[in-house]
């Protein structure tokens, strides 16, 4: 009896094949096999774009070239990568992307696209791939037709030199490039931040106190004028030039409680927190549990953070009452302002919201925000505890500078 009859009259039910390889080997050959035409490209590329862009780095034009080279080796990066997921099964991310920062010129771009460690690491990965595209595919084609039942295991062997080079040269570091692209962010938010205070405090000081006193010294000057001539003219003037220092005192003593309040500094966040909150005009109940002070910008940061939510209580909550919690867990500080107000507080609500989020971010901090329509709102801020520097290591430190 024939194979044929012993499958029966009218089958057309295959044999099985003699060699079948599951799909991942075949994914695998498949990865070996385009190595050779990606590893040239690859290779061509960063080839031309570094010999163009350093021998021209002498010119104006070199530099922008080398950075348009390097934008194009990510794209590579993010090809083979892509590669490496469909056809290895290889778990890897996106690598994080360029900090640009919102205003920055042309040279900032520059150089920050000029030492983007990814599009280096990239560009290193496309050169020394050349060997070895080369030999892997020569030997996932020779196996092919060859020995072909050891063909996955070769094939499983040149695949995980595939994977250890995309893993070593490819992958994001967490510990390096995603935080360094993080404190990039950080350090542009501060000093956008620290840019906008002085802002605020130039415009106070000309548009208040500065405006206060020169209208002061122009009466005193109109006064002394009228002293001799006409004195109760000149009395109503200086009273009036009294009552506009006790007013430029006031501004004064605002704009430095602004910049920093000379409570925090003498008592703490405890005391200081307790003055801001008798100036909310909904009632605040305040609780502190710090068994020690933070850092002196912690407590700055702290007491600004409860200070503009505070305000937002008395400007938009719509609340009745409003408490305050401030505590050490571990090596964080904990600060949670709640209301029973309307809710509906977000970061995009026009409130201030993204910016004291964006100031806690920029100190490795978190903002979390829990306001249903409807009420009630609870607003968790954490910020890390730094100890205080203690008195005599400052006066050592001041003494160093000072010799």
């Amino acid at each position: 009896m024939t194979a044929e009859d012993a499958r029966g009259p009218g089958s057309d039910q295959l044999p099985p094949a003699r060699y079948a390889f599951p799909r991942h080997t075949w994914k695998e050959i498949v990865q070996l096999l385009v190595n050779l035409p990606m590893t040239l490209v690859g290779f061509v590329y960063v080839v031309v774009f570094v010999s163009v862009g350093l021998s021209l780095a002498v010119t104006v034009v070199g530099l922008p070239v080398l950075a348009i080279g390097l934008r194009g080796a990510r794209l590579l990066g993010r090809a083979e990568r892509a590669r490496a997921r469909k056809l290895l099964g290889l778990r890897v991310e996106e690598p994080s992307r360029l900090p640009w920062r919102t205003g920055e010129g042309f040279l900032s771009r520059l150089w920050t696209e000029l030492r983007d460690p990814v599009a280096w690491r990239t560009t290193l990965y496309s050169f020394i791939r050349l060997p070895w595209g080369i030999a892997s595919f020569v030997v996932s084609l020779t196996g092919l037709f060859t020995f072909w039942p050891v063909l996955p295991f070769v094939a499983r062997g040149l695949a995980n030199g595939d994977r250890a080079m995309v893993r070593g040269f490819l992958s994001p570091s967490d510990t390096l490039e995603r935080r360094i692209a993080e404190l990039e962010s950080d350090r542009g938010v501060v000093v956008d931040t620290a840019a906008a205070d002085l802002r605020r405090i130039e415009r106070d000081l000309h548009d208040g106190a500065q405006a206060r006193l020169v209208a002061l010294a122009m009466g005193l000057g109109l006064a002394k004028e009228k002293l001799l001539e006409d004195p109760e003219t000149a009395a109503r003037m200086v009273d009036e030039a009294h009552g506009e220092v006790k007013l430029a005192l006031q501004e004064l003593r605002d704009l430095a409680r602004g910049i920093h309040p000379a409570v925090l500094t003498d008592r703490g966040l405890d005391a200081a927190l307790s003055s801001v909150a008798s100036r909310c005009t909904v009632p605040v109940k305040v609780t502190a549990d710090l068994p020690a002070r933070p850092a002196e910008a912690i407590e700055g940061i702290a007491y600004f953070t409860v200070s503009e939510l505070l305000q937002n209580v008395s400007k938009h909550s719509g609340a009745s009452s409003a408490s305050v919690d401030v505590w050490r867990a571990g090596d964080r500080l904990l600060i949670q302002v709640a209301d029973d107000g309307r809710g509906g507080a977000s970061l995009d609500g026009g409130s201030g919201m993204a910016g004291l989020a964006d100031r806690l971010g920029a100190v490795d901090g978190l903002f979390v925000i829990e306001s249903p329509v409807g009420g009630p709102t609870t607003i968790t801020a954490e910020l890390p505890w730094r100890d205080r520097e203690p008195a005599a290591a400052r006066n050592r430190a001041g003494r160093a500078v000072g010799r």
